[in-house]
């Protein structure tokens, strides 16, 4: 899959490089896209689209009787088939000169620290650096070291840990009550996000140790103030790869509000359905662009009210309840994203928001870790987030204290982490 995406998408590039006519780059364009798009539907979404119909079709006792294809999903296709049609729009647009180098453009798509789960990198970026001699360099082995290892405290030490217990409550949904249910999918928040953002920070390290630059792809999410934040820091790759090939040739923000809202939802929900093949991501996503077109529209309100109440008046305060109520209503969200099925999501929306039952969770010590964990990363995030300049540990400018608190890192992940947990919940898409 990877073999064939790469030799028609530099294929096309050169073709697109040899002509002025608009018409031609179009055609070339257009074979790069259902290339690319045709194998991600193919092999990831032909099954779902296929049982859908099927379902709808037995409804008004039709039948349809188109047999599932018994594949595989290729490992990384949804991560290099959006890399390679980066370069390939980019190349139509004018915005980066075909690749002649054959070897250097499959080495751009199969770069092999971020192929699996990204980032996604563009040909602009990426590219470039391929051509330059690297030498090795303290600086850069030892800053993608550390950040090596803070992904493997986020995976290791925070998501699963939490790993378990989340799945031990959603895999069981009927048998627990809204309270515990809450607290599994504040879990779970955490647990996506360290597992997702630690798989990003080896790639990231891995490729700066060797003197490649990756782009950064979370940027502490959780302290967001709003919506629209939060996905200014979350999947940066991804969001600005919709940003800029889908969102602005759709228009944009330069349009008529009522075409803004539309743009916004469509863009968000085809986000969802990229994270996979099932009707609660593209719930999911579909609820997260009505959440950030709403952030739009009540804006004026929402300022109304912040003044009626005084509340602008402790901006500190102030933006600590926007954190609250923007990790609030993103967690709840992500019950969408981890439930089994859509029937199993609205049942555990319907317990989380009635909050019936008291709070059940059996495996006592991993709570324990579980919150140490949550609590460990949520004080690094805040000391980077409001104090750069202070209390500094990791890079502590006194040698002896960087090396204790690396040291102190790295204890806590052997002694406290799941080594058999499994892999990145971002393999599977």
């Amino acid at each position: 899959m990877i073999i064939t995406s790469t030799l028609i998408d530099y294929t096309a590039g050169l073709k697109m490089g040899q002509t002025d006519d608009k018409r031609k780059r179009k055609k070339y364009l257009i074979l790069s896209l259902i290339t690319n798009l045709g194998l991600l539907g193919t092999f990831k979404y032909f099954n779902f689209f296929n049982e859908s119909f099927r379902a709808l079709f037995s409804h008004y006792n039709l039948m349809l009787n188109i047999p599932e294809l018994k594949v595989l999903l290729p490992v990384g296709i949804s991560f290099y088939t959006f890399q390679t049609l980066s370069y390939s729009i980019d190349v139509y647009r004018g915005v980066k000169k075909p690749e002649r180098h054959l070897g250097m453009f499959a080495l751009y798509v199969s770069f092999f620290p971020q192929l699996v789960a990204g980032p996604i990198e563009r040909s602009t970026r990426l590219l470039p650096q391929l051509f330059e001699k690297k030498k090795y360099s303290y600086e850069n082995f030892s800053s993608g070291m550390k950040q090596i290892i803070w992904g493997y405290f986020k995976k290791l030490v925070v998501a699963d840990r939490l790993a378990i217990i989340v799945n031990s409550v959603y895999n069981n949904q009927s048998e627990h009550s809204g309270i515990t249910l809450l607290l599994a999918t504040l879990f779970f928040s955490f647990q996506v996000y360290c597992d997702f953002s630690a798989y990003s920070d080896i790639a990231i390290g891995s490729a700066r140790i060797m003197g490649y630059d990756l782009m950064e792809n979370f940027r502490r999410p959780f302290l967001a103030k709003s919506f629209p934040e939060v996905w200014r820091r979350w999947h940066i790759s991804l969001t600005t790869w919709f940003k800029d090939y889908v969102y602005i040739p759709m228009g944009g923000s330069r349009v008529s509000q009522s075409r803004w809202l539309f743009n916004v939802i469509v863009v968000f929900t085809i986000s969802g359905l990229w994270h996979g093949a099932n009707w609660t991501f593209i719930i999911w996503g579909a609820i997260h662009g009505i959440c950030l077109a709403s952030s739009r529209v009540f804006a004026g309100i929402r300022q109304w009210f912040v003044h009626l109440i005084r509340l602008d008046r402790f901006p500190r305060f102030h933006n600590f309840i926007r954190i609250l109520i923007t990790f609030t209503l993103f967690s709840l969200l992500a019950m969408f994203f981890r439930a089994n099925s859509l029937s199993d999501a609205f049942q555990i929306a319907e317990k989380v928001f009635l909050l019936k039952g008291s709070l059940y969770v059996a495996q006592t010590t991993m709570l324990l870790y579980g919150l140490f964990g949550i609590g460990f990363l949520m004080m690094v995030e805040i000391k980077q987030e409001f104090f750069d300049n202070k209390f500094s540990l990791f890079d502590n400018r006194i040698p002896i204290i960087r090396h204790l608190s690396y040291a102190f890192l790295v204890l806590i992940i052997l002694a406290v982490g799941v080594f058999d947990g499994g892999q990145f919940i971002y393999f599977q898409f």
